[in-house]
């Protein structure tokens, strides 16, 4: 009797992997949805494309891919031409450092995984760790 009961409390670690960092994810993106329309899409506009040679997109691309630099762009604003998706941007990007550690991953959550784009979970260590950092304009 005792081994059936354990084998359902062996199975709930595995089955948990496989599917909790999927609802997790979709939980942030939601959050995340919100911060996006309050604080980035006056610029990134609703769907991500950015305004072009002025704000860039954050919809379908690879400038997204360092986690590192997406946080601290966020924290630090950011400065000096750009490229994304081969065309140039030169506009200033204040910092959004007021915004929680939540908000942050939440936000980079949804624009890392919409539009076309799809990168690994931000999670709040991640956020707190470059927040700890010394400030820097990227």
């Amino acid at each position: 009797m005792k081994t059936k009961a354990i084998i359902p409390v062996l199975l709930v670690p595995v089955i948990s992997f496989f599917i909790l960092p999927d609802q997790s994810l979709q939980e942030s993106m939601k959050r995340g949805k919100e911060v996006y329309a309050l604080h980035c899409q006056n610029c990134h506009m609703e769907n991500g494309q950015g305004l072009e040679g002025v704000n860039p997109p954050v919809a379908k691309t690879t400038y997204l891919k360092d986690t590192k630099k997406n946080i601290g762009i966020i924290l630090n604003g950011q400065t000096g031409e750009i490229t994304v998706n081969g065309k140039k941007y030169n506009a200033i990007m204040n910092p959004l450092n007021y915004l929680s550690d939540q908000e942050i991953a939440d936000v980079l959550n949804y624009i890392r995984n919409s539009w076309g784009n799809k990168y690994p979970m931000v999670t709040l260590v991640q956020v707190k760790t470059e927040r700890e950092k010394p400030a820097t304009t990227n």
